[in-house]
């Protein structure tokens, strides 16, 4: 068996959902902050910068993040399909210039079925981007066995 080359930060991608527990503030917190569920914590912890400037949060209230994007403590998550058929235009517009990155290869997504909705624009693009869809957003143990083969871990 060999291993696969590792990939660049400009070839991966990585979506995850947002999660319930937040940091509680009054200013506004760059999202990769914010969030201290899910897998957001571990990412954090696991990911050097370079590879953190990867990370997109979906979120119910605000779309699409960028882990530096300025956000506040809030409270909702996606309850029904048509909610997140309502987000996915944002979403889709904002993942826009990810998706068109000549580089980017593959994308790790991290996402209960309702988000996945909400994303599904993703599935225009493959091939030629590899799509890696877990639908358990605590899956830490399958996240990071794709970063591993991703060299990002």
């Amino acid at each position: 068996m060999t291993l696969a080359a590792a990939i660049e930060p400009e070839q991966g991608l990585v979506i995850v959902s947002c999660s319930r527990e937040k940091l509680v503030t009054t200013d506004p917190t760059p999202a990769l902050e914010l969030y201290q569920g899910a897998l957001v914590p571990l990412l954090r912890e696991h990911l050097a910068s370079d590879y953190q400037a990867r990370i997109r949060i979906l979120s119910a209230e605000h779309g699409l993040l960028h882990p530096e994007d300025l956000v506040g403590t809030y409270d909702h998550k996606l309850r029904s399909r048509d909610e997140a058929e309502a987000l996915r235009a944002r979403v889709a517009s904002r993942l826009a210039t990810d998706l068109r990155g000549k580089a980017l290869r593959q994308v790790l997504v991290v996402l209960e079925p309702l988000y996945v909705i909400a994303a599904e624009c993703l599935f225009d693009h493959v091939p030629p981007l590899e799509l890696t869809l877990l639908p358990e957003p605590t899956d830490w143990l399958s996240a990071s066995a794709v970063l591993s083969r991703w060299g990002w871990l």
